[in-house]
């Protein structure tokens, strides 16, 4: 997997909290302890890489405050590292249903570059290491892990919705149930979330 070491992950993401501070870092952080700790137990996955790519899923806000330009910006920033399989992750991360309408927020890049966007995202067949950053970010606040209702609902307040809410949203939870059956655990419980006991039963 072409991906850089979690040393140099580690540094990428702190050059970029110098140049972007704010609390997208903790969120990549907290993406990726969560990425890890759901691929330590999946017996088919390297937890490593899980937490390398999870770091580094928003490294496009190295740039700024952006809408999706952020997800383009870290696809072509790791690409061209060649860090391929981390630029990836960068193309996918935000997207559980596997459509660039589906992005919620502002599309603030150029007509060209979102047809490359469009172009590079349509081609994809997702694996492991895409859906479960996918599912990770939407855990993961600055603050702790959080009931995916409460992520979901807070990204819709603060961006918009759109026709594709549904189907994004459905993706979502089907992320959850098909990492529920490959752990044997419910991932609340496993991830220890910010949630009521009622949830964790």
């Amino acid at each position: 997997m072409k991906i850089p070491s979690q040393a140099e992950a580690e540094k990428m993401l702190e050059n970029a909290e110098k140049r972007n501070p704010g609390p997208w870092v903790k969120h990549s952080r907290l993406t990726a302890e969560c990425a890890q700790k759901i691929a330590e137990n999946c017996i088919d996955m390297d937890a490593h890489a899980a937490y390398v790519l999870g770091l580094l899923h928003d490294i496009g806000r190295r740039f700024g405050i952006t809408g999706i330009r952020h997800v383009y910006d870290g696809w072509q920033y790791l690409n061209k590292l060649g860090f391929v399989d981390a630029a990836r992750i960068c193309l996918t991360h935000s997207f559980p249903y596997q459509n660039i309408d589906s992005f919620l927020g502002a599309i603030d890049v150029l007509p060209e570059q979102l047809a490359e966007l469009k172009a590079a995202l349509d081609t994809v067949v997702y694996d492991d290491y895409d859906k479960l950053i996918q599912l990770c970010d939407a855990f993961a606040f600055p603050d702790g892990v959080t009931l995916l209702e409460t992520r979901l609902v807070d990204v819709v307040l603060r961006r918009g919705a759109n026709s594709c809410l549904q189907q994004k949203w459905k993706a979502t939870y089907d992320l959850k149930a098909y990492f529920e059956e490959k752990t044997h655990q419910n991932l609340y419980v496993l991830l220890n979330a910010h949630i009521g006991a009622e949830y964790a039963l």
